[in-house]
């Protein structure tokens, strides 16, 4: 389970939402969805550890006040482990599991889900295969049989495999020429070269097309099981019926998953500027150096530095600079991207043409005066305001909130990690932040690609994949 600073987005693989992929790196952190200021009834609730008869661990906030469960859960090992050639398998196999399961087959299984108003998602990520569902009290049991069947007893019909296969070629195809997923395939290919995150996690045209079902169900087999199952909860629920409940969900599984092969890798290509160029009015670009995991001691002063660097919106260095002083850019951010075996600074614009070259020596310029000059007091101690502040307004939900739960879990932060976030951020000094900036940021280490037409940029030209 790849991460941002905690609560990171991904997108649910859904039937409904399958035709708007593209190939995609981590998204720039963009503001904070607002929510109303009162605090949820389950927000003083402590989390509990329950463990199901059957040995499942899962944690569980109770939240009474609406008959709603909310369960998120994750599987140790994603996309990283496609085989060589068979990029895009576990985007299939996760997207398979809605398409039919035991006696059911897809359009009878989704008229269950829809007439129940049950919520049921799969998704592949780097490090992860992950899922969840959510469903009100009367269709709970429902809910889970269809979540079980799916995990267990998944149907991988040739009909549902071709219909699938169709759209993500065709997603695959249009991300050719879409300038965004350009730009992260040459950064990614390049800082991951010869690793499982260079290569296309949502498949190419040609692997998508050559991918078998015997590769389908090989896969699945071999991540969906117990012992790297991960689980959250949240919702109107004791912990003996959630027992019951995990193992009628998950009991079915394996007990062992294949091992996970993916080795640990730092980032290459620093120091070098890459153009794929394509007749568009703008240049996207984006830029990145090697960044710190997520149990490094020096996590949150990089997540502070970050955020008075580019994270933190307008009120951030680099927003400052090439927008609101000189107007290079609409936006300009940068982020944390944290793997289980590698771990970026990164960031990304788009630019006029004319003025592309200029934005992004400006951004090498300001990496280096952050590192020179360092923030100032203010900066630092509004960064750790902004991310304690910010923090509640991703629990606005019980699903998100579940998704918190299986990430801490799966980052082995400690269950009382959401007591004790607010001090290890408000313990991050000035000084701190300064060693962190020096220790990361480098600006001629930066690995630079740009896809456009930018005038004067000094640049290797990489041919746009066909």
């Amino acid at each position: 389970m790849s991460s941002t600073p905690m609560g990171g987005s991904r997108t649910m693989l859904t039937r409904r939402s399958l035709l708007r992929f593209t190939a995609a790196a981590p998204a720039v952190l963009a503001p904070a969805l607002m929510m109303s200021r009162a605090r949820p009834a389950w927000a003083a609730t402590p989390i509990e550890r329950v463990v199901s008869p059957g040995g499942i661990e899962v944690w569980l906030i109770v939240d009474r006040s609406v008959p709603l469960l909310s369960m998120s859960f994750a599987f140790r090992g994603g996309s990283a482990t496609n085989p060589v050639g068979q990029e895009g398998l576990a985007l299939m196999t996760a997207g398979l599991l809605t398409e039919g399961a035991g006696d059911l087959d897809s359009n009878a299984f989704n008229a269950i889900i829809e007439d129940g108003s049950i919520t049921l998602d799969f998704d592949a990520e780097a490090d992860s295969m992950t899922g969840s569902f959510r469903a009100l009290h009367p269709q709970r049991d429902e809910a889970a049989r269809l979540a079980a069947l799916a995990l267990t007893q998944p149907r991988f019909d040739p009909q549902a495999i071709e219909r699938l296969r169709a759209q993500l070629v065709s997603s695959a195809r249009r991300a050719l020429n879409d300038p965004g997923s350009i730009a992260s395939r040459l950064l990614f290919g390049t800082a991951f070269a010869n690793h499982p995150y260079g290569r296309r996690s949502r498949g190419t045209v040609q692997s998508l097309a050559a991918l078998t079902r015997d590769q389908v169900v090989a896969f699945h087999r071999a991540r969906y099981a117990r012992d790297n199952l991960i689980i959250g909860a949240v919702g109107d629920i004791a912990a003996p019926a959630l027992g019951a409940l995990v193992d009628r969900i998950f009991g079915g599984l394996p007990a062992r998953a294949a091992p996970i092969d993916v080795p640990d890798v730092t980032m290459v290509g620093g120091g070098r500027t890459l153009l794929t160029e394509l007749p568009v009015p703008q240049t996207t670009v984006m830029f990145a150096e090697n960044g710190v995991k997520r149990l490094d001691p020096d996590y949150y002063a990089a997540l502070v530095m970050n955020h008075a660097l580019g994270g933190g919106g307008f009120g951030s260095r680099l927003m400052t600079e090439v927008r609101e002083r000189r107007g290079l850019t609409y936006g300009v951010g940068t982020g944390l991207a944290v793997y289980d075996h590698a771990a970026l600074i990164y960031g990304s614009m788009s630019c006029d043409n004319r003025v592309a070259a200029q934005a992004l020596a400006l951004v090498r310029t300001e990496w280096q005066r952050f590192v020179n000059d360092g923030p100032t007091a203010d900066e630092v101690n509004d960064s750790k305001l902004n991310i304690n502040g910010s923090f509640p307004l991703q629990l606005d939900s019980t699903s998100r909130v579940a998704g918190i739960l299986t990430s801490i879990q799966y980052q082995n932060l400690g269950i009382d990690f959401i007591e004790r976030r607010p001090g290890l951020i408000g313990a991050v000094t000035l000084d701190d932040v300064k060693r962190v900036a020096r220790r990361l940021l480098h600006p001629d280490q930066l690995l630079a690609v740009a896809v456009g037409q930018p005038a004067g940029l000094a640049a290797t030209t990489v041919p746009r994949e066909r």
